[in-house]
């Protein structure tokens, strides 16, 4: 597998996974997370993350990957990013979150690269 749908897989698989574990197992995201006091948003949130790793996912083995599904998969993580900032560092959220954000920015920056490498020549 080339590296550029290695680094969407790795981004499907964690949104996946992640959105799915909020779900699936609220003592455990809890226990990990902190505390929330709007379970729905909670839902909310990691329903839209799994979707979006779907799509990414179902994008990898299409044989052309379109720029839409780039810019879905770097907004993703730059918002999931912002979101973790924005609220961690003030502690309205665990700063656990803060651990998310560097993946998320790291996940940005080989996307970037990624989405640059793959652009055909011209």
């Amino acid at each position: 597998m080339p590296a550029q749908r290695l680094v969407l897989l790795v981004q499907a698989m964690f949104y996946i996974g992640t959105g799915l574990w909020s779900i699936l197992s609220r003592s455990t995201f809890e226990r990990v997370t902190g505390p929330k006091t709007d379970y729905w948003l909670v839902r909310m949130v990691g329903l839209l993350a799994t979707v979006i790793g779907l799509a990414i996912l179902a994008a990898i083995w299409q044989t052309a990957i379109d720029t839409a599904v780039w810019l879905l998969a770097i907004g993703s993580a730059l918002a999931f990013a912002g979101v973790d900032v924005w609220y961690a560092i003030p502690r309205r959220i665990s700063r656990i979150y803060l651990v998310d954000a560097v993946f998320e920015f790291v996940l940005v920056i080989g996307l970037a690269v990624s989405w640059y490498a793959s652009r055909p020549a011209v």
